[in-house]
């Protein structure tokens, strides 16, 4: 980070930090179920619940805790995310049955909620231009990297110490960042703003019914009162929480902004990429323990190519979206990438790492890197400073919204059992959504870079504003 002056490479460094760990226990868990279940018990419905309630209340709060930075100072939250985040991972670590693990998971997120936005919000509100590109880069690479790498230090954890020291191990990145945040002075953020509570409700509850009706829909069937009432019920409230966004004068998610091109279209392309990486990235750390009959360590150790690949790539492939336009490589990354999903197709009984899975890892991890950075930067570059707090949070909402979604109907994309066949049935849907995204970007995403759009919010109840 030579190339930053001494207050950003401060910035970057806490902005990092704080998503670091968030981003950490996204994964980390994942190569860990099989041994979370041995211990504790369940099946896979318990190891999707496991992963599902921390996704939950990360992606249903992300949205409040936008606006919660934009009125209280992105500081101010990111410091008291920082200490619930803490507190909820030693209650995780402390866990003596599935469902006290799946509740300490869940405020794992809300805390987790409060971190995401506030610190790449830092990022925006302080650097433009080339400047923020390359700073997003930076951040992109390392947050995703903290994605990939989570595997790898979960099988680390469960092969030669205990699951639950990786959660503990948050506390030193989390008083790092506290330390760092102490050195950061910057102009007091503007107060004010009001905070639509009740929308946070409305989002939480209905994404959370409509995430247990498809995760227990295999178990009861969609016959059964207590998966359809709550599927309806959840996806009306989550119906109304979109209709009170249209009214509302402090929406939690401003539909407007999504007229905005490149905001609109480039998280519809988030959409479709990051359930694919939700589904990949489970997929392969369960499978390849419980099919291939690997040991966690070389379960996680089989990402590792691509967190690699997104450390040396990453930050370049930022500099290239500011200098040549963030859609060819919002295009090429995903086909890429679907090009690695489909070579998972050579995984056999017969299993080989090598030949059937480090072929696709590199190819993955090409395609990760020439996406994410430019991604971030083409959403966020779009919108204007003071609406950079939202704007961070709706499109990490609607990534973590993707995982969330994806895992639920995992039993429905594997046939039922995560076997070979069901591995196979998963690659098929990863490369498909993968697609997808890059066809969405070639469409949607504009050639040359844009500069942020100073959309004025609407009236409640009045015209939407034009974007230009």
């Amino acid at each position: 980070m030579a190339s930053f002056a001494p207050l950003q490479r401060l910035v970057i460094s806490i902005a990092v930090l704080a998503s670091f760990v968030t981003f950490l226990d996204g994964t980390v868990v994942t190569v860990a179920l099989p041994a979370i279940s041995r211990e504790l018990g369940g099946g896979i419905t318990t190891q999707q619940w496991v992963v599902d309630s921390y996704l939950i209340t990360l992606s249903a709060l992300i949205l409040l805790a936008g606006s919660v930075s934009d009125a209280y100072g992105r500081v101010v939250v990111m410091r008291v995310g920082l200490i619930s985040f803490g507190i909820a991972s030693i209650a995780v670590a402390a866990s003596i049955d599935p469902l006290m693990l799946i509740i300490s998971r869940a405020a794992q997120g809300a805390a987790g909620a409060l971190l995401v936005p506030s610190s790449l919000a830092l990022i925006t509100a302080t650097m433009r231009s080339g400047v923020q590109a390359r700073a997003i880069g930076v951040w992109t690479a390392f947050t995703t990297g903290a994605q990939l790498v989570g595997p790898l230090l979960g099988g680390l954890f469960v092969d030669y110490l205990s699951w639950r020291f990786v959660f503990l191990i948050n506390v030193i990145p989390i008083g790092i960042t506290l330390l760092l945040l102490a050195r950061l002075h910057l102009p007091e953020h503007p107060r004010g703003v009001r905070v639509d509570w009740w929308s946070g409700a409305l989002c939480a509850i209905g994404l959370g019914a409509v995430v247990f009706a498809l995760i227990e829909q295999p178990n009861l069937g969609w016959g059964s009162p207590a998966i359809w009432i709550p599927g309806i019920g959840g996806a009306a409230l989550f119906a109304w929480f979109l209709l009170r966004q249209q009214r509302s004068s402090s929406p939690l998610m401003p539909l407007w902004l999504f007229r905005v091109r490149d905001f609109g279209w480039g998280n519809l392309a988030t959409l479709f990429v990051y359930a694919a990486l939700s589904l990949s990235g489970f997929v392969i750390g369960v499978y390849l323990q419980q099919g291939a009959g690997l040991s966690a360590t070389a379960a996680g150790l089989a990402s590792l190519p691509m967190t690699i690949l997104m450390i040396l790539v990453s930050s370049r492939a930022g500099q290239w979206a500011g200098r040549f336009g963030p859609r060819i490589f919002m295009t090429v990354g995903p086909l890429l990438m679907a090009a690695g999903a489909l070579l998972l197709l050579l995984v056999s009984a017969e299993f080989s790492y090598w030949w059937q899975v480090l072929p696709a890892m590199i190819v993955m991890g090409l395609g990760l890197s020439l996406t994410v950075a430019p991604l971030t930067a083409a959403i966020l570059g779009a919108i204007d400073e003071t609406h950079s707090g939202i704007a961070s949070a709706v499109n990490n909402a609607i990534a973590r919204v993707a995982g969330l979604l994806v895992v639920a109907m995992l039993s429905t994309i594997v046939g039922g059992s995560l076997d070979l066949d069901g591995f196979h049935n998963a690659a098929w849907v990863t490369a498909a959504l993968l697609v997808l995204g890059g066809v969405v970007s070639w469409i949607g995403i504009r050639r040359n870079p844009a500069e942020a759009v100073d959309v004025p919010a609407p009236a409640p109840g009045g015209p939407v504003p034009a974007a230009r």
